[in-house]
Formats: C-alpha cells, structure tokens, sequence
C-alpha cells in the first residue's frame, strides 16, 4: 500500500484543551482517511472524553508535555502501526480534512519531500501578531534549511519516512517542528513543497497556545545555531531567498 494515498498513511493529532473541536475534526478525518492518531497532552477538559467512542488510537500523556513530545508519540506510534509516512494536523480546527487530498497529491508529484499546507490563502484573516511572527519564522527558518519555505509554522504536514527517522531530535514544543524541517532538508536530503490552504482565524478556535514573542524566540536561537552548524552561512541565505518557495496545488487531490 503507497504512503502517499488515503490509507497507507495515518493522521496525527496532538491536543491539548480540545473539547470544543476535537470531535469534528477527528470525524471529518475519518470520513477520509481511516487511520488517526490522537495525542492528549495531559488535557484538563473533556477531549478525550469527546472522542472515546471513536475508531482511532489514542496516546495520553497524565501532563502536558509539548507539542514536540506529542508529535514525537505519534511518530513512534506511526512506525509501530507499519505506516511510513504522516499527516500532522492542529487539533482545534484550523485545519481541515478536505485538504489532505491535496496533500497526498503533492507528496505523489514531489516524492521525499515534506509536504506542508501554507496558510496563504486570506492571509488578512491571521491576527495581525501572528501574521508578523510568521514571516519572521518563514525568513529565519528558510535560512535555517537553506531553501525556501512557505508557511513555517503551519501544523498541517505529510512527512514521509526519512522525516520521521529524525524523531529524536533534541528540541521541543513548537521549536520541534522547525527542526525538523531544518534536520529534514539538510541531513536527510528531502525537499519542501507548500499546497496553499486557507488561513483561519475567524473566532470560532480556542487561543492559540503558540506565544508569539517567546516561541519565536525560541525558534530563532535555535535556527541561528543550526544556521552556523551547518556553514557557509551567506551561500544559504541566497539560496534560500532568492526564489519563491516551491508552491503545488491539485484542486482535485489527482
């Protein structure tokens, strides 16, 4: 079975307070692809209660332990489970199901590449905070890979298995997932391919617990070392700003 249609890949969703969303996310998952995950970070709420009836596998941790620990679970669930490639997705409803189609599309046409769905789509949506710590993350962390990147810090990925191999990174909570775009591109040789999704912040979803100021501040130290690990540090901001990212959409998912 290929990692890249609907049922040779598992969704994996990390949650932490999810009550209000969670249960219609994890359905409308389900109503496209029949594998999910769900990592309960220690919720106080009734997330998990939400969704106890359903058909998934569920990874509860007693307290919260971070986004990047909750993605690390899953990962290793996923290989336990002889699945080879994942799809993360936010469990508070950003992020929707509809999409993974497309996502499976571009990872068919981009073979070992990390697919990432881009918020670029009604960008005037995202708070105007977040809109600026993202382009901020999007300048540094590009660097950091030393190719283009669109949408940095969206949650909605497909890593196929050389991503999950770097599991055991050692970095956490929301600096995870640009290490792992960073070890992704520069250690494992994959590439990076953006699908445009749209960016939704119309009220309906609970605070974010990504904190602008802090995380990106985390996220930035962390990819000014790795910047200078890696060496020749003016040759990869060129390359990593000289072109556009690398953007594929198939409306169809074909």
């Amino acid at each position: 079975m290929s990692a890249t249609d609907a049922a040779g890949v598992v969704v994996v969703i990390p949650a932490l307070n999810e009550e209000r969303a969670i249960r219609d996310v994890i359905t409308s998952v389900l109503a496209v692809v029949p594998n999910v995950i769900l990592i309960d970070d220690g919720s106080t709420d009734a997330t998990f209660d939400r969704v106890a009836d359903l058909p998934i596998a569920v990874i509860r941790h007693t307290k919260p332990l971070g986004k990047g620990q909750g993605l690390r679970d899953g990962f290793r669930k996923a290989r336990e489970l002889g699945f080879d490639a994942v799809i993360a997705m936010d469990g508070d409803g950003q992020h929707l199901a509809a999409d993974i189609p497309r996502l499976l599309a571009a990872a068919r046409r981009h073979p070992e590449y990390i697919v990432i769905g881009a918020r670029i789509r009604n960008r005037e949506n995202q708070p105007a905070a977040r809109r600026r710590a993202n382009a901020v993350a999007d300048w540094g962390i590009s660097w950091g890979c030393g190719v283009p990147v669109a949408d940095t810090q969206s949650g909605q990925r497909y890593y196929p298995l050389a991503a999950l191999e770097l599991v055991d990174l050692a970095a956490d909570d929301f600096v995870f997932e640009a290490a792992l775009l960073i070890a992704a591109v520069r250690d494992k040789r994959l590439g990076v391919v953006s699908v445009p999704i749209d960016s939704r912040y119309d009220g309906e979803f609970r605070g974010s617990h990504f904190r602008p100021v802090r995380d990106v501040t985390r996220i930035t130290w962390y990819t000014i070392k790795r910047v200078v690990h890696y060496g020749h540090v003016i040759d990869s901001y060129r390359r990593s700003h000289s072109t556009p990212p690398l953007i594929f959409d198939s409306p169809a998912g074909a």
